[in-house]
């Protein structure tokens, strides 16, 4: 690897970096990018070649694990963990929630989380990690 590849890659670090602490604020691709000292463009086709997914989608599943870690508390409704999460819109974020869990918020929030109360918080988050799941239509 390049000196120049290098730093790109500690540069585009920085932006998952603040995806990673500050998901529940309003953040964009030319925010993440000025973060990463990158022209937006550049900083998105890098991103994605870097991670496999877009910097919104980074974000999304960030957002969504933590809407995880929320709704298994019990003690906040849907639209208060999607709004606590960063998302504005119910309906974008049950179905990026849906999409990614392969359940509805509502369903994941009414199910049996008791499996995972002896489980410690750093191994509970990778058990739980939101990963893409098929729809049944394919």
């Amino acid at each position: 690897m390049t000196p120049e590849e290098l730093a790109n890659l500690a540069h585009l670090r920085r932006a998952r970096d603040l995806m990673d602490r500050e998901y529940a604020r309003p953040l964009d691709v030319a925010e993440l990018a000025r973060t990463a000292y990158m022209s937006t463009a550049h900083f998105a086709r890098r991103f994605r070649a870097t991670y496999g997914e877009t910097p919104y989608s980074y974000l999304m599943t960030r957002r969504i694990e933590r809407a995880k870690l929320l709704l298994r508390r019990g003690d906040m409704s849907v639209t208060e963990v999607c709004m606590a999460v960063g998302c504005s819109s119910l309906g974008s974020f049950s179905a990026r929630f849906t999409e990614l869990v392969g359940e509805t918020p509502t369903a994941y929030r009414n199910r049996d989380h008791g499996e995972l109360e002896s489980v410690p918080g750093c191994l509970a988050k990778d058990i739980t990690r939101p990963a893409r799941h098929s729809s049944a239509g394919g």
